[in-house]
């Protein structure tokens, strides 16, 4: 953890340990309380919902499997997610059935897939038969087919979520499956969000990008895959900006292409968010130059523990520099790693003048005279820090 910074009015604040980072959240539900999480820890968020849910209080499907239920009672009820439940519950109760189903529930073996779906079958006013504490759709699998359940009728309550090889097995096992879709996942409204966030991971603006469900991930996908830029994200995702997903599930549709993913051992938000704590800093070695201890992070600069908001132009040289730290790089090469600079070597000299005043300390970049720039990296570099 960096020590503190300089706020505004002098005062000294700790350095968040994802400060100087910009993560993309594309949640569409709970996206608030994870923003605030990274925001918390220091980080810039990019939020760009990439799906909304959309409940089916008016669809046919669910009112026909809710009828199907109520007249021929399952041997068993799955409920996968308490927003889900709930909504199952209240759309019921619109088309006039929620005592019929309540009473339908009262009857048979009811399953929750956790503890947060247990509290929603409790508010029901039922009671759930069992649930795993691991919140793992395979623990509830693995017990219903170690039961058996051949000649039995199923009714799992779907939310969106792809439950792979869940039902599949059910059925392989001789079961009978109902699916119960509560929610829909719809492309968003503005989809201006997503293209912006699609964008900035392109141009490794992005540091990291959250995903909490598998129809998240997919609908990225397929929105840049339709925008003919499919390619250079999977590129971005693979080598550059850090994929986190929530769990193995969320992560799915990712590794069928082949983009490694980290994820938290708890499958929750909490969990998400120091997984990122711990995995971007990591991701940086610290360079000692002039004397002090330097970070470059996505959008910023760590000097000594103390953080620097360096411009666009700068973290383009000090990359550059970064990239073959010690050794001379030319102002050829630095004008071409600035955005949009031209062909004007004084945009290099600019530029640099202005790092230097953000980092606050000229002597971390030295001028070479007639040959260009170099960070001013200690020679007992390797022994300091240990290579990084």
């Amino acid at each position: 953890m960096h020590r503190e910074q300089t706020g505004a009015a002098g005062e000294e604040v700790p350095v968040g340990p994802l400060a100087g980072f910009t993560v993309g959240v594309t949640a569409a539900r709970r996206a608030d309380e994870l923003g605030a999480l990274l925001r918390r820890r220091g980080a810039e968020v990019m939020h760009a919902p990439a799906l909304r849910i959309v409940p089916l209080a008016d669809d046919s499907e669910l009112l026909a499997a809710t009828k199907q239920l109520i007249d021929s009672a399952p041997d068993v009820v799955v409920a996968t997610t308490a927003i889900g439940f709930r909504g199952w519950v209240e759309a019921a109760d619109g088309w006039g059935l929620g005592d019929a189903l309540l009473d339908r529930l009262r009857e048979v073996r009811l399953l929750a897939r956790g503890p947060k779906v247990r509290g929603a079958i409790r508010a029901a006013g039922l009671t759930e038969e069992w649930y795993p504490a691991s919140e793992s759709m395979a623990e509830v699998l693995e017990r219903l087919l170690e039961e058996g359940v051949e000649g039995h009728r199923i009714a799992v309550q779907l939310h969106g979520e792809p439950l792979p090889g869940f039902v599949e097995s059910l059925r392989a096992g001789g079961a009978e499956v109902v699916g119960v879709p509560v929610y829909r996942w719809m492309p968003p409204e503005d989809i201006g969000p997503v293209d912006r966030l699609l964008d900035a991971t392109v141009a490794r603006a992005l540091d990291a990008v959250t995903f909490t469900s598998a129809p998240a991930a997919a609908s990225l996908l397929d929105r840049a895959e339709r925008r003919g830029m499919r390619e250079e994200l999977l590129d971005a995702l693979r080598h550059d900006v850090l994929p986190a997903c929530v769990g193995p599930v969320t992560a799915l549709p990712l590794e069928a292409h082949d983009i490694p993913t980290s994820q938290p051992e708890r499958f929750r938000l909490g969990p998400l968010v120091q997984l990122l704590t711990a995995e971007l800093p990591g991701r940086v070695r610290p360079l000692p130059v002039a004397g002090r201890r330097l970070e470059i992070r996505g959008h910023a600069v760590v000097v000594d523990g103390e953080l620097r908001t360096v411009p666009p132009a700068g973290m383009a040289l000090l990359r550059a520099l970064a990239r073959r730290p010690g050794w001379v790089v030319a102002r050829s090469e630095l004008l071409r790693s600035l955005p949009g600079a031209g062909r004007d070597e004084h945009a290099v000299e600019t530029a640099m003048a202005r790092l230097r005043t953000a980092l606050g300390s000229p002597k971390l970049i030295q001028t070479v005279v007639k040959r260009g720039y170099r960070l001013a990296l200690d020679p007992s570099a390797d022994t300091k820090y240990g290579g990084g």
